[in-house]
This record gives C-alpha cells, structure tokens and sequence, in this order.
C-alpha cells in the first residue's frame, strides 16, 4: 500500500512472529530482486555499478560477520522488497517480524549494513548523474551503455535523485518546459530576444547568486564517513576509465573492497558534538575540494556558450556573479557554542583557506607562464610592478630572476604568490591590505599580456585568478552574524539601567570589537551583515547600531543590519517595519553608500511550523510581493534572503522552480538563500554537480526577471487570488485543528523520535531553545521537520494541502491552476515529491504509538486526501508518475528505508515501553537508544534529508 491509501484495518499495531512465514528459496529471492530492480528502469551503467558495489559490501558483511549476516540483512531485504511490491498486510508483517526476530546486538549490524548500502546507492546515482553531464557537455568519458536510457539517468542533467528531491536543483524531471532556458547562456539569449541586447547586457552585468553555508544540524552523516564515500567515488571513476577485467579494473574493485571495509568498520555515529570550530573546518573542505577551482569554471563555460571562439582571447562579458556567505561560527541564535572568539576564529581559517587557494593558483599559473620577453615584452605597469617588488624583497627577486631569466610575466606572478603568502602570514611588511591590491596586479599582467598579444595567456588562466578573488575576495565567505532580538533587548536594558552587566551582555558587545577587528584586517565584505532572527518592529534592528555604538562609539563596524521575519504575523507587518526603519540615520547613511542597497531575510521554517506549509507559502508570496512593490516605490535596490532548509517543510525542492514562482520584481537578478547540512554536500561537494547547479539557479535568477515570466506570475496570481484566498484559510484551520488540539505537543514527542534525535551528535547547535514538549513555540525547525521525516509521516511537508484543495473543490479549475500558476505549481510538484517519501503502513505503526486515535485518524485522513488531491492535479494513476525519473529514485530506495524504519520501530517501542514502566536508564535502554540512533542515521541516508 503506497502512502495515502484508504485506511486498512489489516494493519495491526502488532506483528506475527517471523515463524509464522515461510521464508523464500535463494533462487525466488534473486528472481524478487532482480524483477524489483529490473521495474524501476535503472540505466545499465548504473545497474552495474549499485551491483558491484552492493556485491564487495556482500563480502565485506561476510568477511566480517560470516554467513549469518550476510543471511540476515538479504531476508530482511527481500521481505522488505516483497512487501512493497506486494503491499498486502501479510506480506508487511513478515517483514516487520524478521526485523524483531533480531537480537538488538544482530538489530545493530542490520541496521548499520543498510544504512552503508545506502551510501553506495547515493553513490552510484551521484556518479550516473556525473556521466550524463560530461556526455551532454561532449566531455569523453566511459559509455554508459544503456542507449537511450542515459539521457534520463542524468535526472534532468544530475539535479535530481532522491536528494534531488528535496534538496536538488531543477529536480528529476522537473520543469522540462521550461528546460530550453535553464542554462545562464540560455536564459541570456532568450532575455536578449525579449528586453534587446544592450539591457541584457546590463541584467547580465548584475546577476548575483549567493549561497549562504549553515551549520544547522542536518547532516546525519559523520566526517569520516563523507571522506571514505570521496574516496569510493574516486575509484569508481577510475574503474570506469579501465578497460573490462583489465589489471586497472581489478585492482579499483581491490580499492573500492578495502574502502567499503572501512565504511562498514567506522563507527556511523559521532561520539561527541560537533564544535563551532569543528563545523566551519568540514564547510571549508566543500572549498578546498570542489568551488574554489569549480566556479571560475562556470564563468568560462558560460562564456564559451555566450561568445563561441572569442571566448578566452578577449575580455569575458560574463561577471564573477558568486559570493559565498557563511553563518558557521557567526550564527548564535540559540547556540551558546559560537562566542565571538569562535567568530574570529573562523574568519581566521576561512582566510586561511582561501589565501592557501590563491597561492597556490598563482605558482601554478606562474610557472606556466614562460613567455619570454622578446616575444611578449612587458608593459610598462609590469616593470614597475617587479621593480617595487625587488626593492622590497632583493634576495628573492634574485632567485625568481634567476628561475625564470626573460619571463617577465612568469617572475611577476611568481612575486604575487609570495605577497598572498606573506598576506595569509600576516606579515605586516610584504602582505596585501586589501584584495583590491592584488586585482590591480593581476589586471596590469593581464593587460601587459594581451598589449603584447598572448591574449589566450591574459585572458585565460589570468582571467580565472582574477575571477577568483573577485568572489572570494581574501576572505573566502562573507562571514554573517545573527542574534535573537530579545537578546538584543536584553544586552541594552542591562547596558542603560546603570546595573553591572552579564556575562551574556558583555559577549554581546565583544562580538562587534570583532567585527570591527575583521574588517580592519580583511575589508568590509569579510563581516558585517548582522542578521536580526524574530524581527518584530523597525526599533529591534535601530537596536544593534545602539548596541555597536555602546561597543566602540565613533569606532563601531560597518553594519548591514537584516531584518528575519520568520513567523505569520511578521511577515504581514514586515513592509510597515521596512519603511520605518528606511527612515533611522544609520540605515539611511549605509543606504546612501550602498546605492540604496537592502536586504531582507524571509524564514520559510517558522512560518510553516507556525501555519502550516500551504499558508506559509501563501504568506510568504504575499509579504515578498508587498516588499518588492515597497521598495520599487522607494526606489531601493532590494535583495530578498531566502532562508530555506533542505527539507520540503523548510522550503527546500527545486530552486529553479522556486525562483521562477517568485513575485515580479521580488529577485531582479539577486538570489541569497541559505544551504545547509547534506544540502551543501548534494549541491557543491562534487565538481560538475556543483557546475551544474549554480549554472541553473543563475539562469533562473537571471530569466525570474523577464518580461514574459513576471508577465505570467503576476497575471496567474491575479486570476487565483480567490483559490489562494481559500486555500490559505481552510488549510490553516485544519492545521491547527492538529497542532493546537489538548495534548498534540507530548503526544508528537511520543510517536516520533524527537527527543532521541536531540542525542544525536549532529551540530553544536541545541535542538530547542530550553522549552520541554509541553510547548512547540520554541521547538527548532529542524527537529520538527526530522522528526516527522523518521516517522516515514513527512507532515510538515504537506499537512492541510488536501483540505485546502478540497474547499476550492473545481477539480478543473484546479488543474489549470497547476498549469499556469507557478507558485501553485511548485508547492503541488514538492507535496507530490513528500508525499512519495512517505509510507503510510510504517506510518501507522509510530501514530500507534501515541494512543490517542482522533490525532492518529486526523493526520491520516488529511494524508489520504492530499494524496488523492495531488494524483488529480498531476495525472496518472500515482504519485510522481509525471516525473519517472525521480519516481524511480525514491522507488528504488523505498523497501531498504522500510528496513531500517522496522528496526526503529522496535527500538521505539521498547523505548516508549520501558518510559511508561519507570525503567529507564538500564542498560538494555543504552542498546535500544544506540539501534534508533543507528536507524535514525540510515534513513537519513537513504531518504537523502534530514531538516
């Protein structure tokens, strides 16, 4: 039974022993298998290497535990497979005896071999999506040899998968309408048929993408575990390139066996927290890895694509339009852990980084660079460049003369490293003050190159050095802080009754000595957003300049203030708080030397968890339309932060269709959202991923402001503004007839895993704000989101769109709602991708938990009538069939993620049983509590998101 069928009273709270069934023969088990995999239209290349890897993971499991387990884990898998494919209760229950039929210590292994089987599979899908798009770019590489099906395993041009899902780009499948324009060159071409080539030259010139990397605590996996899947991959790219049973294919599947050994022999769980410290150095190995060299090659593809053969012999018309923000180490909201010595800190090794980075690139193209100076004689800018230079360091400009005899352009590069490298030291004599310094030196080589005709030299490597540090700067993420407002109210109450201060409020002033600090030593990109979380009027933004101002006085920081609505009413009274707060000297002095820059962060997370996902949306397209409309009156350039999570219910799903859903005049080339957790690692952790993602969303951000597409979002809003109307309030209603009914908070606690989660060493950030599950209010996001995603219930992501949908009642109307409005579009195509996710035979058993059938019986009802809603509106007979590609995803993890939510069930249950019997604290609660945690890591694996 798939998620959202008519109730079965079948389904029993309990399960049959495992004696009960008889078990399949090997031979019946391999023909399960193999039908099952065969009907989800896996391409070859992929079926091949989910088998391979699947097969040394056999091994491994023999290896370490002999037959017996190897045994084990394949009947829970083929009853698992069975029962999806089936989906009869007896075929349910058998699977859910064998799960118990364990030891916890065997619950434990099971547990731990599905979870790493899920970490191959993510791996195998990442690798095909890899292939497709070095085909489509006419890259060589091995062949897929699965013919036609190649083109859909690159899920719509590696965007998609399971992760893609939720936290991908265009997602499997999705927005193929719209795919002629979801590359930058693309979009450029067709704003250039619609606007005239002179203002999409300009749009162009302005485009800005800006990812914001978050340590919220949403990525399940352990560091270690993420570096030994690097490695795999690595290998599986090398068995690709080596011919079939050569010596080079054997001795990759030798690596890829002792690299699966070690997957299976590290622990999954982290034994302690994660410092601040900790999570900003796992942030710079996305860096070091993967964006630092990725993203000057999306300047230069799309370039190439724009301007052909020209492209690399004169100057790019395409701008470094990324900037990479972080809040790790600067977002205190509710985290004690991050000080504003960890601030520094992290500023500090962020530097670090990036300044290593640009060394290196500089030796690297330097030594290259051995044009002598009779064929490319330097300018005159390029002398005295290296003049200054030997004055200053005579002994190692003798050297590097002396390398590099008659290579000018060589020796002047080389003499640049050497500067960066003093600048990362903090040698006062020789470093840089500010990155425009090293600019200036690198136009002058770049110019000197193409005055004496190397023009590929100039315009080539140098180009890319130069995009470099126009988006890194010498800082590599431009470090943002944010605090509560009642902080804030608190520091300065403290501060003006004359009392001596806290300990709190003290750190609340050093924090912007280290602004200040920070800026003086890498430039003002470095810090100096303060984003305000709960902002609720104009006077909790004036409140950080007073507070800067008791800091330092005359002294204080650079301060972009940025306003956080996050709740239902904030984000309707955010455009009177706006214009009010336009009016305060600081913001109107900073506006005025920004060009009438500002920026406003709307959160997606509260604003669900406040009123639900359908209002929040609703709400959240409505506050962005007035904001927009606002500030093109006041004739102020506005940049709208987008504080989305990975997970549906946080605003996560396809970012492409979610900016072209967006308001007229709401992006106007600009897009800022947060990333975080497993999110950060789907999108940028490998190469042409990363390429490919931040070539879409720039061309959705570029194209959002078209004629055509505000033309077509403001008209479908207009004509839907009474479906919206009635959405909005109905699904609100049924929303809280949940969340607000007498007990939902302790009885939410009790049938999902949300308190065992707040165990789990995911981040230095606490899951709560202090408050016990007698209250809501304070309960993170995150934990919300997960916990309903462990249940296999995916609640946030869809409760109340079934109801809302029914109100409306037009089916017809409806469906031309889903055609032609975006916005209704994209939340319809994200339920459908939740809704997937979610298995509602596994769902009844953790609502069985709670004992309360009218909550129980409300949360599957709705379920049931948003499933049938969303089937109408998208066609076919199930979910997603109008997407095969993701369809097949989701499907082909579904039963392994059954096997691991089996195994927490029987841990929650033993859990909840031994809570109600006063027995907690044994030592039999220490193994249950270490088999859920094990499990609540699986399916986070395999269901590919967490909050």
């Amino acid at each position: 039974m798939r998620a959202g069928a008519a109730p079965d009273p079948g389904y029993s709270r309990t399960v049959t022993p495992a004696q009960t069934f008889p078990e399949p023969t090997n031979t019946e088990a391999i023909r399960v298998i193999g039908r099952f995999e065969a009907g989800r239209g896996i391409p070859d290349a992929m079926r091949s290497d989910v088998r391979m890897l699947g097969n040394l993971l056999g091994q491994v499991l023999r290896e370490s535990g002999g037959d017996a387990l190897f045994d084990d884990v394949e009947r829970l898998r083929l009853a698992t497979i069975q029962a999806y494919d089936e989906e009869t209760p007896d075929a349910f229950q058998r699977a859910a005896a064998i799960a118990e039929s364990f030891t916890v210590a065997r619950a434990d292994e099971v547990a731990r071999a599905f979870t790493c089987y899920f970490h191959l599979v993510n791996l195998a899908e990442e690798h095909q999506r890899v292939r497709v798009l070095r085909e489509r770019a006419g890259q060589p590489g091995p062949s897929t040899g699965s013919g036609t099906q190649g083109a859909d395993a690159g899920t719509q041009g590696a965007d998609a998968g399971t992760q893609g899902a939720d936290a991908g780009t265009q997602g499997a499948d999705a927005g193929t309408q719209d795919r002629p324009a979801d590359t930058v060159a693309a979009a450029y071409a067709q704003l250039e048929r619609e606007v005239g080539e002179d203002e999409a030259r300009r749009r162009l010139a302005g485009l800005r993408f800006h990812p914001v990397f978050t340590a919220h605590p949403t990525e399940a996996r352990r560091r270690a575990v993420s570096s030994s899947i690097r490695r795999l991959s690595e290998l599986l790219t090398q068995h690709d390139a080596a011919s079939d049973g050569g010596a080079e294919a054997h001795r990759a599947q030798r690596r890829m066996l002792e690299e699966i050994d070690t997957l299976w022999r590290t622990a999954p769980l982290r034994s302690q927290k994660p410092s601040p410290t900790d999570e900003v150095r796992t942030v710079m190995s996305v860096f070091d890895e993967t964006l630092f060299t990725t993203v000057p090659h999306v300047y230069r593809r799309i370039d190439d694509a724009l301007r052909g053969e020209d492209s690399g012999s004169s100057a790019p018309v395409v701008p470094a339009f990324v900037r990479v923000g972080s809040w790790v180490g600067g977002d205190r909201d509710g985290n004690p852990f991050v000080t504003a010595s960890v601030t520094r800190e992290a500023s500090k090794i962020a530097a670090d980084h990036v300044l290593r980075g640009l060394e290196r690139a500089l030796e690297r193209i330097g030594r290259t660079l051995t044009l002598d100076a009779e064929g490319t004689p330097p300018s005159v800018e390029v002398v005295a460049l290296w003049d200054r230079f030997a004055s200053a360091e005579p002994t190692l400009a003798a050297e590097l003369a002396a390398r590099s005899p008659e290579e000018p352009h060589r020796r002047v590069l080389l003499a640049l490293a050497h500067r960066v490298s003093a600048t990362r030291q903090d040698d006062s004599t020789h470093r840089y003050s500010r990155p425009e310094e090293l600019l200036d030196d690198l136009r002058a080589v770049q110019n000197s190159l193409a005055e004496s005709g190397a023009k590929r030299h100039a315009f080539g490597g140098v180009q890319h050095l130069i995009w470099q540090v126009e988006t890194y700067g010498f800082h590599l993420t431009e470090l943002e802080v944010r605090q509560h407002s009642q902080v804030h109210a608190k520091a300065l109450a403290e501060l003006e009754s004359g009392e001596p201060i806290s300990a709190q409020t003290e750190e609340v002033l050093e924090l912007f000595r280290v602004i200040a600090e920070i800026q003086r030593d890498r430039g003002l990109q470095a810090a100096g957003r303060y984003v305000v979380s709960f902002t609720q009027a104009a006077s909790d933004l004036a409140n950080v300049h007073r507070l800067a101002k008791h800091a330092l006085g005359d002294d204080a920081p650079v301060l972009d203030v940025v306003p956080l609505f996050e709740t239902f009413a904030d984000l309707q009274a955010a455009p009177e708080i706006l214009a009010e707060a336009v009016t305060f000297p600081e913001f109107r002095a900073r506006m005025a030397a920004t060009g009438n820059r500002l920026e406003v962060m709307l959160g997606y997370s509260d604003s669900s968890k406040d009123v639900g996902p359908v209002a929040a949306n609703l709400a959240l397209y409505e506050a962005q339309e007035k904001i927009a409309l606002w500030a093109k009156e006041s004739d102020i350039e506005l940049t709208l932060f987008h504080g989305r999570g990975g997970a549906l219910g946080r605003g996560g799903g396809p970012a492409n269709s979610a900016i072209l859903a967006q308001p007229p005049h709401s992006v106007d080339g600009r897009f800022k959202l947060t990333e975080q957790g497993e999110v950060i690692f789907a999108r940028y952790g490998e190469p042409a991923i990363a390429m490919r993602h931040i070539d879409q969303v720039a061309a959705a951000t570029l194209l959002a402001s078209s004629p055509s597409v505000e033309a077509r979002t403001s008209g479908a809003a207009a004509r839907y503004a009474e479906v919206a109307a009635v959405m909005d309030v109905s699904s609100r209603e049924r929303f809280f007839s949940l969340v607000k009914a007498e007990g939902f908070a302790p009885w939410f606690a009790t049938v999902t895993p949300m308190e065992e989660i707040g165990l789990l060493a995911l981040g230095s950030r606490p899951a709560r704000r202090g408050l016990s599950v007698e209250s809501l209010e304070d309960l993170r996001a995150i934990p919300w989101v997960f916990a309903w995603t462990q249940a296999r219930i995916n609640l946030a992501g869809w409760f109340g769109l079934g109801t809302a949908l029914e109100a409306v009642g037009d089916e017809a109307l409806l469906i031309e709602a889903y055609r032609e409005w975006p916005l209704l579009r994209t939340m319809i195509d994200n339920v459908a991708m939740s809704l997937a996710k979610t298995d509602e035979r596994i769902a009844r058993q953790y609502l069985a938990l709670g004992d309360r059938d009218d909550l129980a019986a409300l949360v599957l009802d709705e379920l049931a009538l948003t499933r049938e809603w969303v089937i109408r509106l998208t066609g076919g007979d199930g979910l997603l069939v109008n997407k095969p590609v993701l369809q097949r995803a989701v499907q082909l993890r579904s039963p392994y993620v059954d096997a691991l939510s089996l195994l927490q069930l029987r841990a929650l249950r033993a859990l909840r049983s031994a809570a109600s019997d006063g027995a907690t604290g044994s030592g039999a609660d220490a193994e249950q509590q270490r088999l859920l945690l094990l499990s609540v890591s699986g399916v986070a694996a395999g269901l590919q998101n967490t909050g």
